[in-house]
């Protein structure tokens, strides 16, 4: 599969990154080779082979996900640029505004 300039434009300001017509160049040319690596993958026969999401045996080690106070807090929020009703506001992914 070929990467076309105009999807690596689309890729790029979906990405809100800027590249100059040489790096458009190039990525369409990288990731072009990766989609091909890809395309060969899909082609192996996995028939009655197991799903494996890791092969050491080792298991994750996590916690419970708990909300705590922080005692830094009022300092924190401080540094923030902006804050509404003690939460830090950050710019919306998806839209131009600030949520």
């Amino acid at each position: 599969m070929s990467l076309s300039i105009e999807e690596v434009r689309k890729i790029a300001q979906l990405a809100r990154i800027k590249l100059s017509p040489a790096e458009e160049k190039r990525h369409a040319e990288t990731i072009s080779t990766v989609l091909e690596f890809v395309a060969q993958l899909n082609e192996v026969d996995t028939d009655g082979v197991e799903p494996t999401a890791q092969v050491t045996g080792l298991e994750d080690v996590s916690r419970a996900d708990v909300s705590r106070d922080c005692a830094h807090k009022k300092e924190l929020l401080a540094q923030m640029p902006q804050v509404e009703n003690n939460l830090l506001k950050v710019p919306a992914v998806f839209k131009d505004e600030v949520i």
